[in-house]
């Protein structure tokens, strides 16, 4: 295989040269082989793409920050190979990816299928917690434990060689790849979008999704104008590897129908259908319930020339410091308070820490190293926690703490070594 620019994907093709494209993208820790069983049967109507995510499968290393970063990857693979109209399915983060190409770039998309999705996937502190766990422990922890969130407990247990398979593809993951994706699945949040995702869509579950369950699917059905609910029973989170025919079934029902024109292998010409045909495991969705959302902070008029640093700092504050922190803070604000979580917010975090000259990773080298020579114990293990959100590993903790004992003193060192002992071992122990 020849080498991938770091602008696009590793990619195979399966099916007529001149069929419809349709495009199979696959989840965090996947290959594109997690759509073996699906191939054979669309490859008849259809020529499937299916790619790997940068570091998965063998791929490129280059690691991509955000979901909009893999849709551009994505769409300058197609763009050298000449696709410029396709159906989509995709997978967990590879729904995402489908999401964001469908708000940024419809023209492109036909029809649209989300499996395992949701709109916002956990917490973003969920997620930068993950990429900890990996820089700290190796990918290791977090493969020996994908086959409890992938598949129902009697699937696992009845198909060992498929568990293993599994933990073996999450194993030789790219781990910087791997963090990255977590940092793309932590910032991306498109509950308030959804009503600008304009192609017909089926919304695909298994029933026993812990991850991304049918609340996050009927979340989904109920933001996007036109999109159908399929539930999948006897079925977890990688659905189409627990639920091969059954997902093959619904996708050809869906594309089929909702997406026009459709090839006929028989006749090798394209066909279109006579009438739609609803998937049998459609379901009217219920209503959920309602998305709370944090009410925007007041700030004072901007002065004139310069843009209030507010909207930046609350940002980088919540991405270093994490949401519940933030939140929890912001809570705890009064109107004796308020004004200086406003201050800290705006000038620390959007004047300072978003200043371009020092990486988010030197800044928490200094902070540390500020904290321990003003015996700032509380601060110091909020920043502990940050150092190893913004890419510090403890092996770099330690060596940024020994040498603040040189210059700061050794009794303010130790207490920060306990500190910042407790902290690490809470942060980089995985749950098991």
């Amino acid at each position: 295989m020849s080498e991938t620019p770091m602008n696009t994907l590793q990619y195979r093709f399966d099916g007529p040269e001149d069929a419809p494209v349709l495009i199979l993208g696959p989840s965090l820790g996947t290959t594109w082989h997690m759509w073996d069983r699906q191939v054979p049967e669309l490859a008849q109507q259809w020529r499937i793409f299916r790619f790997d995510l940068p570091g998965h499968g063998g791929a490129p290393a280059y690691p991509a920050g955000s979901v909009g970063d893999l849709a551009e990857r994505l769409l300058a693979t197609l763009d050298g190979l000449g696709v410029q109209r396709f159906g989509y399915a995709g997978c967990a983060l590879g729904g995402a990816l489908g999401i964001e190409l469908a708000l940024r770039h419809p023209e492109r998309i036909a029809s649209l299928a989300l499996i395992a999705a949701s709109p916002r996937f956990g917490t973003a502190d969920e997620f930068r917690q993950r990429g900890v766990i990996v820089r700290t422990n190796g990918l290791d922890p977090i493969a020996r434990t994908s086959p409890d969130r992938w598949f129902t407990s009697g699937f696992a247990a009845a198909q060992p060689a498929i568990t293993e398979w599994a933990v073996q593809m999450v194993r030789t993951t790219d781990p910087g790849c791997y963090i990255a994706a977590c940092e793309a699945l932590a910032s991306f949040d498109v509950r308030s979008q959804l009503g600008g995702v304009a192609v017909p869509t089926l919304v695909l579950v298994g029933s026993d999704d812990q991850v991304t369950g049918p609340a996050e699917a009927r979340t989904l059905v109920a933001g996007i104008p036109d999109a159908r609910l399929a539930v999948v029973p006897g079925a977890s989170h990688l659905v189409p590897v627990e639920q091969p025919a059954a997902v093959t079934d619904l996708l050809v029902r869906h594309f089929s129908t909702a997406w026009q024109p459709a090839y006929d292998s028989s006749t090798g010409q394209i066909a279109i259908p006579a009438a739609p045909v609803k998937p049998v495991l459609t379901a009217a969705p219920p209503q959920p319930a309602p998305v709370a959302e944090i009410a925007p902070a007041v700030v004072p008029p901007q002065t004139a020339g310069r843009p209030d640093p507010y909207d930046a700092g609350i940002k980088v504050r919540r991405e270093v410091l994490g949401d519940a922190h933030v939140d929890r803070a912001l809570a705890q604000a009064d109107e004796f308070s308020g004004d200086f979580q406003e201050f800290i917010t705006r000038y620390a975090w959007g004047e300072i820490w978003d200043r371009p000259g020092l990486d988010r990773r030197s800044r928490s080298c200094v902070t540390l190293t500020a904290l321990v020579a003003g015996g700032h114990l509380e601060e110091l293990a909020f920043h502990v926690r940050a150092a190893l959100r913004n890419g510090l590993t403890p092996v770099e903790i330690k060596e940024v703490l020994l040498q603040a004992a040189v210059y700061c003193g050794v009794p303010a060192a130790n207490s920060a070594f306990k500190v910042a002992q407790q902290v690490i071992r809470e942060e980089t122990t995985p749950q098991e």
